[in-house]
């Protein structure tokens, strides 16, 4: 795994309505020890979130998710995301992946799809949506027929659920929202997401 997550175990995956919410997110969930966060491209802003992060919150690790095409991987990485996170894969994808020079995460959910992507040159892959896939089950599984392939499970992840799938041998970190949901951002609510950022971080 790349040194960036090293320490990682929880990644905050955020959507970033307005652009000013950016660098008083950041702060806050850093306050909480979670200094790797995750932007989702599914808004207008979402670039320049990464960008504004990047910029004045320079301990925070800032990378792009929900990256779909080709173009998006060259957005991300102007904008100054240091990592990618894809929720699937194809040829094109992984080779814009693969050039980019930064830690890329595509997803993968059923056994072909595993197949495809470590064939592809990946062994890191994010399993997504998690919850609806068979979740702690299913990657058990995995961890007995896909020997050297780790998962970062988003999609139902929770303050509730996450020990138990950090508990698998193959998977070393898990994505969510529930520290910092669209509805605490839209609230401002920034001491509210430290206290379960550090909760999260506490594990």
């Amino acid at each position: 795994m790349h040194p960036i997550f090293r320490e990682t175990k929880v990644i905050p995956v955020v959507t970033i309505e307005r652009e000013g919410d950016a660098v008083p997110l950041a702060r806050a969930l850093a306050r909480g020890g979670l200094n790797v966060i995750e932007v989702t491209l599914r808004t207008p802003t979402a670039l320049a979130a990464i960008s504004a992060i990047a910029r004045d919150v320079p301990e925070v690790v800032v990378g792009a998710g929900t990256v779909l095409r080709d173009s998006d991987v060259t957005h991300a990485l102007s904008a100054g995301a240091r990592f990618l996170v894809s929720p699937g894969l194809s040829p094109e994808l992984a080779a814009a992946g693969l050039a980019s020079e930064v830690p890329f995460i595509p997803g993968a959910i059923t056994p072909s799809e595993v197949i495809m992507a470590r064939d592809l040159g990946f062994s890191f892959l994010k399993f997504y949506p998690a919850a609806g896939a068979g979740g702690v089950a299913t990657l058990r599984n995995y961890a007995l027929v896909f020997a050297g392939i780790a998962f970062c499970p988003t999609g139902g992840v929770t303050g509730e659920n996450a020990r138990e799938y950090l508990a698998l041998s193959n998977v070393p970190m898990v994505g969510g929202a529930w520290m910092a949901t669209p509805e605490a951002i839209a609230a401002a609510d920034w001491s509210g997401i430290t206290e379960r950022a550090r909760r999260a971080n506490a594990g």
